[in-house]
């Protein structure tokens, strides 16, 4: 078989406050962000947005610690995904790739040519594919790889998601028991899914599987936990006029409240790891929202991080990926090229939230002052302070 390895990908985040602003810039460079009529204009833009906002920026990671927990939690996952392996009689070499900080994904590949990978699986840990987050590292992937001779000897697979997998499904279900068990009349508590939002014509023009895949997931979920708890799916993070998935977090959880849910226990369906938006906007932001809301017990589910069971169905995924048929980079879901990108209208747009764990795309008017005027005011940018 030769020498193996897994690439692991992930968003990536600011480990300290002193990265927050090159991170940023590194996020807004990218077309894959904000699409531009003129590409000149993508690095001034980057630069504008990272300076006016880092100091916001800023604060939040303050509010959970100072920096992202989000590489040492993923390089956690590699050591501990390569010990399951070897344990398993697989001596595979395990690699991450983030996509806008350290280590970025062209320095993971660096570090496989430099070790004459001779098979590779590449593997994104997010469980349900979009178009904007494993999509575009695939994209972004198969520009490196067909640009670089030495790449195109490398024998790789992807596995483009990874949502109903029973090894996933049982580790989601044992944290939301162990949860459940804490708490008093646990058979009472309402479970609320959170998954973050993508704008709907990702689904509806681009074919996104991605809300099918989340809804899907949710019921297996509830089918593996095999308790009688209420449940509700909802879509956090949205941001901007344009319509994303509904219902959004910020109104599920005060109508749960109208109807005289007292008790919630918030479960984060689409991540994996802790970081800003599990720390900072549901630990914070949604707690508040609910006690204001009348929401008398608040609970959160642990994200998944280093769970053994997860772990373990990682490897298994691993080696399934390796005895089974290759799955290309062309294989995988693109946006068509003609599908519209919010906004759809000249003076619609919008942005995702917390880029840390999504991407997202802004269509921009072409008029900086305007730009500016929204950045520093309170429009829809308010979103870039949970970078």
């Amino acid at each position: 078989m030769g020498r193996v390895g897994v690439l692991l990908l992930n968003l990536g985040g600011p480990e300290q406050l002193e990265d927050v602003r090159p991170f940023l810039y590194n996020l807004f460079s990218d077309p894959e962000i904000i699409r531009l009529p003129f590409r000149w204009l993508q690095n001034p833009l980057a630069w504008l947005i990272s300076t006016l906002r880092f100091t916001k920026s800023q604060e939040n990671y303050k509010a959970i610690g100072g920096g992202s927990p989000l590489r040492r939690i993923t390089e956690e996952q590699a050591v501990a995904l390569e010990e399951k392996l070897k344990e398993k009689g697989h001596d595979v070499q395990i690699y991450v790739g983030m996509r806008y900080w350290h280590p970025f994904t062209e320095e993971a590949l660096v570090r496989i040519k430099r070790d004459q990978i001779e098979q590779l699986v590449i593997l994104p840990l997010y469980p349900q594919f979009s178009i904007s987050t494993s999509g575009s590292s695939f994209r972004l992937l198969e520009r490196l790889w067909s640009e670089d001779p030495v790449l195109q000897k490398i024998n790789y697979t992807v596995i483009p998601s990874w949502y109903d997998r029973p090894g996933y499904l049982r580790a989601m279900s044992q944290l939301i028991a162990e949860e459940l068990d804490h708490c008093e009349n646990s058979e009472q508590i309402h479970l609320f899914f959170s998954a973050h939002g993508v704008p709907l014509n990702y689904v509806e023009e681009a074919g996104d599987p991605y809300q099918k895949e989340i809804e899907t997931c949710t019921q297996l979920i509830m089918e593996t936990l095999n308790r009688p708890n209420p449940h509700t799916l909802a879509y956090q993070s949205r941001v901007g006029p344009v319509e994303w998935l509904k219902p959004y977090t910020e109104e599920a959880i005060p109508q749960l409240a109208t109807e005289g849910v007292e008790n919630l226990m918030v479960v984060p369906i689409s991540f994996v790891s802790e970081h800003i938006e599990t720390l900072e906007e549901i630990d914070m932001e949604y707690r508040h929202l609910a006690e204001e809301s009348g929401i008398k017990n608040f609970y959160r589910v642990p994200a998944l991080n280093t769970h053994p069971v997860f772990i373990e169905d990682l490897a298994d995924m691993v080696i399934e990926a390796l005895d089974g048929p290759q799955v290309k980079f062309a294989e995988v879901a693109h946006p068509p090229k003609k599908t519209k990108m919010y906004p759809q209208e000249r003076w619609e747009w919008g942005m995702t939230t917390t880029a840390e764990v999504w991407n997202g795309r802004l269509a921009m008017i072409g008029i900086v002052a305007v730009l500016v005027e929204l950045i520093i005011g309170h429009g829809p940018l308010h979103f870039v302070g949970l970078l």
